[in-house]
């Protein structure tokens, strides 16, 4: 591996007044950066290096924040072709820890961080959390789940940097988070929307007023939410209740957050992420404002530089309000068919690996969103082989249902049928019957 760049010479820890410094400020310092993360994918990662030649561009033809629409783009197919290790700018001996999200095919995405890179993440999300409404001293309750997922330690470590105390419950055992809630008294609960509604209406059901815990603030994510499920949240818990965004391919939780004074989008910390809005089907930037597909950057990544990532997120960039840095708006839907499913994410392919390895099932199937409480449910349609016996059909149900929760870590419910309607010409894969 090439002999790394000096890249981070110009320090990027907390820095207090980063949060409100000037357009000019946040534009000259992302330059800056930019030029020094090029350089580095470029010099450290030999997909880049092989991307950029490709394409005819240099780390040298970057000279102001347009250029970046002169480099290749970055997705999930190209991260799992390097799986494991091949996008990592840095030796396994300077790695401080390694994260993985669910893939395809037996090959999720890898990312690799460094000590900084984890020191970086933590002040990120203590910045995020800060601006969310919580604050040092506060007691935490974690619902994010633990493990390879970069939800819960990301945001772990975010509490611990804020000065806040963790309290990591990790996701599910309802009766017991609430319990703990109960006698830990946390001041502020972390979690993906749908959960801590599925909270609020235990809580009610088991006569108890939710209203009366000592909560006071929530930050959610890791799947799309709506501002009624805000109210639902602010109004039954009586709490103020936030955004926060992030990937495990850029760096996890972190990468932008909505502030409490606003709660009007989320603001991009853009000292350490260059965001772009493209036109999905030009691939070409579009203006402030209007809608496409989020490209995000990185600007001060060692392990895993990531340039030009598609996100497939639909949203658009506004002016800072809260923070002098851009907001995005509320992210609503995907431009492809990823589904959210309790915050892990998985996709259409991902299933038909798993029924195509099975002899019993025909490779004919729909995936069935909808939901069960306030939790979004997922019902797998499966076509199986002709004739087969009804107590093989039972086995298949129980074999698949048990694969799917063990290799992509979600649980589902298996109806296997004698013919799955695919839709005419492409296959309908995704049905969402949620609003209905």
């Amino acid at each position: 591996m090439t002999a790394n760049f000096d890249i981070f010479s110009d320090h990027h820890g907390p820095q207090m007044g980063i949060e409100y410094a000037s357009r000019d400020e946040v534009t000259a310092l992302q330059t800056s950066r930019a030029k020094n993360e090029l350089r580095h994918a470029y010099y450290n990662v030999p997909h880049y290096r092989r991307a950029f030649d490709e394409a005819g561009v240099h780390p040298d033809d970057f000279k102001e924040l347009s250029d970046m629409s002169m480099f290749p783009f970055t997705d999930k197919a190209t991260l799992r072709g390097e799986y494991p290790f091949g996008m990592f700018a840095v030796g396994h001996h300077q790695l401080a820890r390694i994260h993985a999200s669910s893939g395809t095919t037996g090959r999720p995405t890898v990312v690799g961080y460094t000590a900084n890179d984890v020191k970086v993440w933590s002040d990120l999300v203590a910045r995020s959390l800060r601006a969310g409404g919580l604050r040092p001293k506060d007691k935490v309750q974690i619902t994010f789940g633990y493990g390879l997922f970069t939800g819960g330690l990301g945001a772990h470590y975010g509490v611990e940097a804020l000065g806040a105390t963790a309290i990591p419950t990790s996701g599910g055992q309802t009766e017991r988070q609430i319990q703990l809630m109960k006698d830990f008294k946390p001041d502020a609960i972390l979690g993906t929307p749908s959960y801590l509604l599925n909270v609020l209406d235990r809580m009610k059901k088991e006569g108890m007023d939710p209203r009366e815990s000592s909560l006071r603030v929530g930050v959610c994510g890791a799947e799309p939410w709506s501002e009624g499920m805000r109210r639902e949240l602010e109004e039954g818990f009586g709490i103020d209740a936030t955004d926060i965004y992030g990937l495990s391919e850029v760096m996890g939780p972190g990468v932008a957050q909505e502030c409490i004074e606003t709660k009007d989008g989320l603001t991009v910390w853009e000292d350490h992420f260059y965001p772009e809005i493209i036109d999905s089907e030009t691939l070409q930037p579009v203006p402030d404002g209007e809608y496409g597909e989020l490209v995000i950057t990185s600007l001060t990544k060692e392990a895993c530089p990531i340039i030009r990532y598609r996100t497939h997120d639909i949203t658009r960039l506004l002016p800072g309000t809260a923070r002098s840095m851009r907001r995005l708006e509320r992210i609503k839907h995907r431009n492809d068919d990823m589904i959210i499913l309790r915050g892990v994410n998985c996709f259409p392919s991902q299933f038909e690996e798993l029924i195509t390895e099975d002899k019993s099932l025909r490779p004919r199937y729909q995936c069935v969103l909808s939901k069960r409480g306030r939790m979004d449910h997922l019902t797998l349609l499966v076509e199986h082989a002709p004739d087969l016996p009804q107590n093989d059909i039972e086995d298949a149900k129980i074999r698949l249902r048990r694969q799917i929760k063990d290799k992509i870590g979600v649980t589902v419910d298996i109806d296997i049928r004698d013919h799955v309607d695919g839709g005419e010409g492409k296959a309908k894969r995704l049905v969402d019957n949620r609003d209905k």
